[in-house]
């Protein structure tokens, strides 16, 4: 579900990922032909991870269509955690892109050879990094607002491309300058291990969404902030759990408040506390469970007191 505080003009996380799959199809063509014309392995590398790219946005496309689905009779939950195995499946995706450049890097290395028409190659590269740039910059900025881990991931990815892009440019640049041809295969080595680098972050950040990781600290404190204007003597809240799915964030609680009242009166403040906790975090879902003041639920946690 798209944060319903979302500006309007915000693409949604389909129309950018339909424009990653169309830069991507353009970069490989500016990449390969950079590679083609200067037989650069260093631009070979970068070539090589817009074909990620590709796949890693054409994978996340499909995710996140499946992830706006409703909750159904299998799926009572949603399916916001579709977006997780985009984000997984694209880290993995690096990681491999990055070893077959080390595998071509290092035979390059063993046997440099002289590079062509760098000017091209260059300028090439260059165009593309540069469409690459701007839209990882429009990505980063509507997934914050869509809170979309599948949108996040693809930035993320362009955006190690673009430091890719430019770390081949000086290792290039540096042959052209110095004719130290093994400095070709030594920048796209460098590169690769940038790229394993990053791949591992989208992975192990995908286990922990699929693991029900907790909110992030700032979204607790406000949870915590909306509860606190409901604190009082004869009511108090403990056992606050929370988790993310995809877009989604999950609170569960434990609302105490005196025996005496009539369940219509306790209903219509668990209503109240509802309605302020999706005040202060659009899209949060609350489950509150009502008790007397004078009963503890015993649980293997040791419980988290407001």
């Amino acid at each position: 579900m798209p944060n319903p505080a979302a500006p309007r003009l915000t693409p949604s996380p389909r129309t950018l990922l339909w424009a990653s799959v169309g830069v991507a199809v353009i970069t490989i063509v500016l990449k390969t032909l950079a590679w083609y014309v200067s037989d650069s392995v260093g631009l070979l590398s970068d070539a090589m991870e817009s074909f990620v790219n590709l796949a890693s946005a054409v994978f996340a496309l499909v995710m996140v269509t499946i992830a706006v689905r409703p909750a159904d009779e299998d799926h009572p939950f949603g399916h916001y955690k579709a977006e997780y195995f985009s984000s997984g499946f694209e880290g993995i995706l690096i990681v491999g892109a990055a070893v077959g450049i080390i595998w071509a890097a290092v035979e390059r290395l063993l046997q440099p050879q002289p590079l062509q028409q760098l000017g091209w190659g260059l300028a090439l590269s260059v165009l593309s990094s540069l469409l690459n740039g701007v839209l990882a910059w429009t990505m980063f900025r509507a997934a914050r607002v869509h809170r979309s881990i599948a949108l996040e991931a693809d930035a993320r990815h362009l955006r190690t491309d673009v430091w890719t892009s430019a770390g081949v440019f000086v290792g290039i640049s540096a042959v052209a300058l110095t004719g130290w041809l093994w400095l070709d295969a030594a920048v796209a080595i460098g590169v690769a291990l940038n790229i394993v680098r990053e791949g591992w972050r989208l992975i192990w950040r995908s286990s922990q969404g699929l693991m029900d990781e907790a909110v992030e600290p700032e979204v607790l404190a406000d949870i915590h902030r909306a509860l606190a204007q409901f604190a009082h003597p004869t009511i108090r809240f403990d056992h606050i759990a929370t988790r993310r799915s995809g877009q989604r964030r999950f609170v569960d609680l434990h609302m105490h408040m005196p025996a005496s009242w009539t369940l219509g009166r306790a209903a219509a403040l668990r209503g109240d506390v509802e309605q302020a906790l999706m005040s202060a975090v659009p899209g949060l879902r609350a489950t509150i469970e009502l008790l007397p003041s004078d009963v503890e639920a015993h649980f293997n946690d040791p419980g988290n007191p407001l």
